[in-house]
């Protein structure tokens, strides 16, 4: 259950939600000491209750290949969330096909990334989202 309380140190709250223990927490890990507070979800439908509650994103982290609704079908649900039809969402996958690129970036995705991946890389490209073109 998410911590509510965002402490004046925390630059914002992400989701991340993938089915691997180690990749969830080699980023929980990476982006609470970038100064986040770090969600996780361990499958679709664990991630698309945290994305219908009230909690405020400032990224969400979704991997393709989950348990339950894949990272795909929680983003395009995600999209149809009043509430959610802003939020940056970066598809975080080992499938790296230019059909799942295609599909993630028509089904709204902000941005693709493949495993394995850099995590200073990935730090810049999630403050890039967070900020804005």
């Amino acid at each position: 259950m998410p911590d509510q309380d965002l402490s004046a140190s925390h630059r914002g709250r992400i989701l991340v939600a993938d089915d691997e223990p180690h990749i969830r927490r080699i980023l929980a890990t990476f982006l609470e000491a970038s100064g986040f507070a770090v969600d996780q979800a361990i499958d679709g439908t664990q991630a698309l209750e945290l994305l219908e509650g009230p909690v405020p994103y400032e990224v969400a982290l979704l991997d393709i290949m989950m348990p339950g609704p894949n990272g795909l079908e929680v983003l395009e649900a995600a999209r149809l969330l009043p509430h959610r039809a802003g939020l940056p969402i970066l598809i975080l996958t080992a499938k790296g096909q230019d059909t799942d690129r295609e599909a993630a970036f028509a089904l709204g995705a902000e941005d693709f990334i493949t495993k394995p991946f850099s995590p200073k890389k990935l730090l810049a490209r999630i403050q890039k989202l967070i900020r804005g073109p």
